[in-house]
């Protein structure tokens, strides 16, 4: 499935590709209620803090949360006496909690945006497609028939609910695709012998943090002013 067969039926995920979406979809319901207090989390040192300062805090405390969260999970699932299985277990409780930090991050930056987040389509198109980073732009522009910069507040600010689920579908087999290959990956890395496994983890995910956060800035671009 590419981009230029979209007049095409788009073919539902299965198995293992229906889990990860469905793991999505349940970052999404946890993380919504938490955007508001993620938001003032980032304003507590500075309760004057305008947009973009807020933006920046929202930023250092993802790219920190999650490149903790696969340290830790990667030096306790490769230490001594831990089993494959149990690491394994870990590994995938931590790929939740990846989602739900990536899920948190994205829509409180489009909090900040003034992007709507009250629809669950808008919010499976901003979380997949900042994840998604450089390849989203052109699957959005392509499903919506509509071009221009920052697809957060051109096109999922103002594009009918339809318009994404369609968007939607599309994103989600590349979501999974990427996701599924990408924490496999990872995975593998984190059960190595102890030490190494902390420093894979928690090294992967501050580069995924890095992408999603470059992501999020040309979804959106600069920050309002107020």
């Amino acid at each position: 499935m590419t981009i230029d067969t979209l007049a095409e039926p788009v073919p539902e995920p299965a198995g293992r590709g229906q889990r990860v979406l469905d793991l999505l979809d349940k970052a999404i319901d946890v993380q919504s209620s938490r955007v508001r207090k993620n938001i003032a989390r980032a304003r507590q040192r500075n309760p004057d803090a305008d947009p973009a300062q807020v933006i920046r805090n929202l930023e250092r405390m993802y790219v920190s949360a999650l490149t903790g969260a696969g340290a830790a999970v990667g030096a306790t699932a490769a230490a001594p006496g831990v089993g494959t299985g149990v690491a394994l277990a870990l590994t995938a409780g931590e790929t939740l909690s990846s989602l739900e930090l990536s899920t948190r991050f994205a829509l409180s930056v489009a909090k900040v945006h003034g992007v709507s987040i009250d629809e669950i389509e808008r919010r499976r198109t901003i979380v997949m497609g900042i994840m998604l980073g450089r390849s989203s732009p052109e699957i959005i522009h392509k499903v919506a028939e509509r071009t221009g910069q920052h697809w957060a507040r051109q096109i999922v600010a103002k594009v009918p609910a339809e318009t994404l689920r369609q968007i939607n579908k599309v994103l989600g087999l590349h979501f999974v695709t990427k996701y599924g290959t990408k924490q496999g990956i990872i995975v593998l890395g984190r059960v190595t012998p102890f030490g190494v496994g902390a420093v894979i983890g928690g090294g992967a995910n501050a580069a995924m943090a890095a992408l999603a956060v470059k992501a999020s800035r040309r979804a959106f671009g600069e920050p309002p002013e107020a």
